[in-house]
């Protein structure tokens, strides 16, 4: 297998059927008195991406040069949506229908576990004119696009011709289509690169249930020739999945997922991953072994959450999943604390650069390890550290610092964040232990004025002496000058 590739140079457009996902992550406290139903207590409300939006969001995640194309209401939640879409760089490129509302998902997360979902949606066709506005808006970005993904969740923007006209139109400029295919119809996507269905949808199109692996792969290549696409890819939960296409036989990929807490979004992860690996250039095969271990890591998650690229880097260079798990993103982090607490664990919380990584370090970690049960690390990103250090720094990109950290075994979580001071870490998280080395006072510590208000302490270690990142790279810097004639 080849080294990760850089993806932030790949151009994606994704074209779909676009969601808002909103949550309620609370605690079940008691059954209601007014029906037997639990009464959750609400102590946090968060909205994302979903839909196509789930699959730009996984794009970003992975540095891809994102434009999201799609329909939304003129409402609060098409205002959220374009809200998001800012924030995370991705172009906003949404038609807003003031006649049709933004379709929401609202789900009730009680103790880590799904409660009830309540949509909000209106399925219809879109009208000829919205049609013509969503091809023009692709018009627009087709020439300097490496790849075209479409979305398709059966909520009305496909179910007239514009998969054909969008796959007419990339076919023209060569340009991959990759396909989430929704329903039994598939002819709409004929001439399409790949498409991507699960087992549930590849079994939903085909005359009769499958019954072994050679009818498997006949039928795979069957729909490869009826609707001249180059490949096909199945994705079949725990059995991993499925490539198909030419020249080499079937590729049969079992899964890597140590543990599931949700495949929400998985298949948005899968897609993702596998146009913008192929859009910059790698074989089909790499780019679908990619995608598994990418569907790996986020089925470990809970809630419908995207994979981001340190996370992959780190799992496709050592291809362990469980260390990748440790490095999650601040929503995860948040849950998986949560948890700990409830059954009685002692949150241990340190933050830094951990450039070059040194004894000074393992001696710290293994210290504030000690002082409770589960140690989490707040990591300073790539532009964080070079606010902090200067451009020069980091020696070590973020992805290697991470899984680095990750492969401690005292280490339990590691959360990446931009900011100059981990502030939002140490509130989301409400440590027991707050832990800094003894080059601080306690007055110094980012946080030692908050964390009092949930009985939290501030710790402070004493350093391995005269060993830090700064003299390690000065001695190499010493030693190579002494080196030259």
């Amino acid at each position: 297998m080849k080294s990760y590739s850089d993806f932030s140079h790949c151009r994606v457009v994704v074209v779909g059927d676009v969601m808002l996902d909103v949550y309620f992550w609370g605690e079940v406290v008691r059954i209601s008195p007014e029906a037997p139903v639990p009464v959750v207590r609400v102590r946090e409300k968060s909205r994302t991406l979903g839909g196509a939006g789930n699959v730009a969001l996984n794009l970003a995640g992975l540095k891809c040069q994102t434009t999201l194309i799609g329909v939304c209401g003129d409402d609060f939640s098409g205002g959220y949506l374009s809200e998001i879409l800012m924030q995370k760089g991705i172009v906003d490129n949404l038609i807003k229908n003031p006649t049709q509302p933004t379709t929401t998902k609202t789900r009730i997360i009680g103790q880590g576990q799904q409660l009830l979902r309540l949509d909000e949606e209106e399925i219809r066709e879109i009208s000829e004119d919205i049609n013509r506005r969503l091809m023009h808006q692709l018009g627009n970005v087709l020439d300097t696009t490496d790849v075209v993904i479409l979305s398709d969740y059966g909520k009305g923007l496909f179910k007239k011709d514009l998969a054909q006209k969008i796959i007419c139109a990339c076919r023209q400029r060569q340009v991959p289509v990759f396909v989430d295919p929704k329903g039994k119809s598939w002819q709409r996507y004929e001439g399409a690169t790949c498409i991507t269905p699960n087992w549930a949808e590849f079994q939903a199109v085909l005359p009769e249930t499958l019954n072994d692996e050679q009818n498997f792969d006949a039928q795979a290549k069957e729909i490869i020739d009826q609707l001249n696409l180059q490949f096909l890819m199945v994705t079949r939960g725990p059995r991993g999945l499925s490539l198909f296409g030419h020249p080499f036989m079937p590729l049969h990929i079992p899964t890597q997922v140590k543990e599931v807490f949700d495949v929400s979004g998985a298949g948005d992860t899968v897609i993702a991953t596998l146009a913008a690996a192929y859009g910059s250039g790698l074989p089909i095969a790499q780019a679908a072994e990619w995608a598994n271990i990418a569907a790996g890591i986020v089925v470990g998650k809970l809630g419908t959450q995207p994979i981001h690229s340190a996370e992959l880097k780190a799992a496709v260079r050592d291809k362990k999943i469980v260390d990748a798990n440790k490095f999650c993103s601040l929503i995860q982090a948040k849950n998986v604390i949560s948890a700990w607490k409830s059954e009685g664990k002692r949150i241990v919380f340190t933050n830094g650069c951990f450039d070059l990584l040194h004894i000074g370090h393992i001696k710290l970690l293994q210290a504030s390890a000690e002082k409770g049960d589960k140690l989490v690390i707040g990591l300073n990103s790539d532009s964080s550290v070079r606010r902090l250090k200067g451009n020069s720094r980091p020696i070590i990109p973020e992805e290697e610092r991470a899984a680095l950290l990750s492969s401690i075994s005292c280490v339990d979580l590691v959360v990446l964040f931009d900011e100059d001071t981990p502030i939002e870490l140490i509130r989301a998280f409400q440590p027991d232990f707050l832990v800094k080395g003894g080059d601080y006072t306690a007055e110094t510590v980012v946080g030692h004025d908050i964390i009092g208000n949930w009985g939290g302490t501030v710790v402070l270690i004493p350093l391995v002496a005269g060993v830090s990142t700064t003299k390690v790279i000065e001695s190499v810097k010493t030693r190579d000058n002494a080196a030259r004639p």
